[in-house]
């Protein structure tokens, strides 16, 4: 049995569809926190079951069965992260998993500005202590991020941020190929994987220039002080939680976190990884 947690959320339902495609519905099985958000899934035959990261006991009836599973890392950074991977490592180990697949990403650091990064390290770690054959998807950084910027850019032709850098901004349909062959395939992949990301990298000039090309708009990329653009998520209500990761996010790119390509993606697909020319809108 394939088990896929998440499986409700935008990444985790793209890996159900992209895997519906490549084995039987019967040998797919999805741990979700509400089952009826997934009853298009139980429609097609997959068996659908409520799972949580903070309940045990709700895990092992959910991953029942288990041969590989998927385990998409939660939303949540430091201590809460990593309680819910172990409970969740901890589960699929003792359910009898030959297997753990799990979504880190590419930037993944213990020196990273950006909190998730060290999350996803830490959790690694757990993977390989946990003696279970284990992949750890080295996702690219999602494409839809830039894409919060460009909507007041394209309305005010200014796209407002504190400095950046280049990043490999990898989409989620491609993100969720790779992770349905990655399950459906077990010799592909291996241990951590390299960078899963686009063949490009770009900063947000880059994104500003590109988006101007596809909407005929003219947008200017202006760069603001740290200090000042913090203050302006404060303004705005952002709870402490969201500002801190916004500003890591700027911090770790400028440092160049987010920036390496490579073709393993590429590789994996059989094709070209989209870029931010295939998901800007026109």
């Amino acid at each position: 049995m394939l088990v896929i947690t998440g499986a409700n959320g935008t990444l985790g339902s793209l890996v159900v569809e992209r895997l519906l495609a490549r084995v039987p519905a019967t040998r797919i099985a999805l741990s979700v926190r509400e089952p009826e958000k997934a009853q298009r899934f139980a429609e097609q035959g997959v068996r659908v079951r409520h799972g949580d990261f903070e309940d045990a006991a709700a895990l092992a009836h959910a991953f029942e069965g288990v041969t590989d599973i998927l385990i998409i890392s939660a939303a949540a950074v430091g201590e809460v992260a990593l309680r819910r991977h172990r409970t969740a490592i901890e589960a699929a180990k003792a359910a009898g998993a030959q297997r753990i697949l799990y979504t880190s990403h590419m930037g993944a650091s213990k020196d990273s500005a950006f909190p998730p990064m060290k999350s996803h390290v830490a959790s690694e770690e757990l993977l390989t202590a946990s003696g279970v054959p284990f992949v750890s998807l080295r996702n690219g950084f999602y494409a839809s991020t830039p894409l919060r910027y460009l909507g007041p850019a394209i309305a005010t032709g200014k796209l407002i941020a504190p400095a950046d850098g280049k990043v490999s901004w990898t989409t989620h349909h491609d993100l969720a190929d790779a992770a349905a062959i990655a399950l459906a395939e077990p010799t592909k992949l291996h241990g951590i994987t390299a960078p899963l990301t686009s063949n490009v990298a770009h900063d947000l000039a880059d994104v500003a220039r590109i988006a101007s090309e596809i909407t005929g708009k003219p947008i200017e990329r202006v760069v603001v002080p740290d200090e000042e653009y913090e203050r302006s998520l404060v303004a705005q209500g952002l709870p402490p939680i969201a500002v801190t990761m916004t500003m890591g996010l700027f911090q770790a790119a400028r440092a160049g976190d987010f920036a390496a390509v490579s073709p393993q993606l590429e590789q994996l697909l059989g094709r070209m990884p989209q870029t931010m020319r295939d998901v800007i809108p026109r």
